[in-house]
């Protein structure tokens, strides 16, 4: 079946050639073959990209190759490094799951609207009010008024009720579980957090990363001749730890069986990651394809055998463990491989960052913290993106500011480390630099007077 026209147009704004054009420019002689060539390529210069950001649950710090990882190999993240940019202090907003992907989604901290904790299990998570504000515009949203067709394959963790999936905040289709967790083999459809195809729950029999793997896959082979956004959310590695034979056998010489189903899970999304890239090559688009990948937060050691180092604690902590992650950037067309990015970065910069790949604009009725890294990347600009980061969690505080972090943690004394010479977070300098630690403290409570209160929190239960 031939081409419809509109697929047709599609391909030509992609910068490609249609096998009529290909027919017609053979019959015409050498010189209109090479001026058809330079057109396409100065299209394929112009072009918008896709744009694929994938994200990895509870992932640790130290758990990839770039990272210096030495028991579980992960050749195809590890890729994205060496064909694009890592950020050394590549940041998320939050220390767990939910406001994160309520950040990321925005380009807001997720505490200007109230979505500043984890939605919680049944009953809180079924409330009307618990998921991303439905006064929010989501990156899909945007990027789906700018041409993209928009996808979301795997964990949403924004809300459970309707008002809240995926299909009602900007994407054309959906394939995965709405709640903030989920088996990875035990599939059957039930009434609270199924595996949807869209709307309606399905029976899936694959291992549950491969699953999503495979979707992820599938849409781009649907979609590679036209602009997409793909939103590759797994829940690997966050618990439970399960993982099949296959993935297993790989890691015969780790003997902590928590440490070796973690590396098996791993592992398992790896190959994922890799088919999906390999997927972009087949298909010729893989150089015009705007690829983020992150973890939602640093890795809980202790509940799946991660590992932050030489970051302190982990997932749930304003510690580096906590918030600091593996972060990278690939854009073959325009950015350089194999870079190092050192000045702060966070999730937030990623919509801005997109919106300008896809010559859109930012909702421009509201406060954005999120930066377009482009310019920052390519070399334009040299100084940081961020004069300063911030986090909040109930009671508990956080801030960076160039090399210093200052560390709040309810009624105790602020704590303040010079991350530039402690990582680690094991020296306290508060008392030695009193007068620095006021000034921190001014400028975290300027930005909590722009916050609003909690719209829910995790204890919170029906009566």
């Amino acid at each position: 079946m031939s081409k419809s026209c509109n697929e047709e147009r599609a391909g030509l704004d992609r910068g490609s050639i249609s096998r009529r054009e290909m027919l017609a420019l053979a019959g015409a002689g050498p010189v209109l073959l090479l001026a058809g060539g330079l057109k396409a390529a100065t299209r394929s210069q112009t072009r918008k990209p896709n744009i694929l950001v994938i994200i990895s649950d509870d992932q640790g710090y130290a758990d990839v190759g770039f990272h210096g990882c030495k028991d579980i190999p992960t050749p195809s993240i590890d890729s994205l490094a060496q064909n694009g940019i890592r950020f050394s202090s590549g940041y998320v907003s939050c220390p767990v799951c939910s406001p994160t992907r309520a950040g990321l989604m925005t380009a807001r901290y997720q505490q200007r609207f109230g979505h500043e904790f984890n939605t919680g299990p049944p009953p809180t998570s079924l409330m009307e009010h618990v998921g991303l504000p439905l006064t929010e515009t989501t990156m899909a949203e945007v990027l789906k008024a700018a041409g993209y067709v928009t996808g979301a394959v795997g964990k949403w963790h924004l809300g459970m009720r309707p008002q809240y999936h995926p299909l009602e905040r900007g994407f054309d289709e959906f394939f995965g579980f709405q709640h903030g967790g989920h088996s990875y083999i035990k599939l059957a459809p039930d009434d609270y957090n199924p595996i949807q195809r869209g709307r309606k729950p399905v029976h899936e029999k694959e291992y549950l990363t491969d699953a999503f793997s495979r979707e992820a896959v599938a849409f781009i082979n649907r979609h590679r001749d036209e602009l997409f956004f793909l939103y590759v959310t797994y829940n690997a590695v966050h618990t439970p730890m399960q993982a099949t034979e296959r993935y297993l056998k790989r890691f015969p010489d780790i003997k902590d069986q928590k440490r070796r189903t973690y590396a098996a899970m791993l592992s398992a999304m790896d190959d994922g990651i890799g088919a999906i890239l390999k997927k972009l090559r087949e298909v010729g688009i893989e150089n015009d394809t705007l690829i983020f990948f992150l973890s939602d937060n640093g890795g809980p050691t202790q509940a799946n055998a991660s590992s932050n180092d030489p970051l302190r604690a982990g997932k749930g902590t304003m510690y580096e463990g906590g918030t600091r992650v593996p972060f990278v950037v690939q854009w073959k067309r325009k950015l350089p491989a194999g870079k190092v990015y050192d000045h702060p970065v966070i999730s937030l910069d990623i919509f801005p960052t997109v919106v300008a790949a896809a010559a859109t604009q930012m909702p421009a009725d509201r406060a954005i913290d999120g930066v377009n890294l482009l310019p920052y990347l390519t070399g334009e600009h040299r100084t940081p993106p961020h004069e300063t980061l911030f986090w909040r969690s109930g009671d508990r505080y956080a801030m960076r500011q160039g090399k210093w972090k200052l560390v709040k943690l309810g009624d105790r004394s602020p704590e303040l480390y010079d991350l530039s010479e402690d990582i680690s977070e094991t020296t306290n300098l508060a008392q030695q630099k009193p007068d620095l630690v006021q000034e921190l403290k001014k400028a975290l409570n300027n930005w909590e007077s722009k916050l609003q209160k909690p719209l829910w929190t995790p204890s919170r239960r029906r009566r």
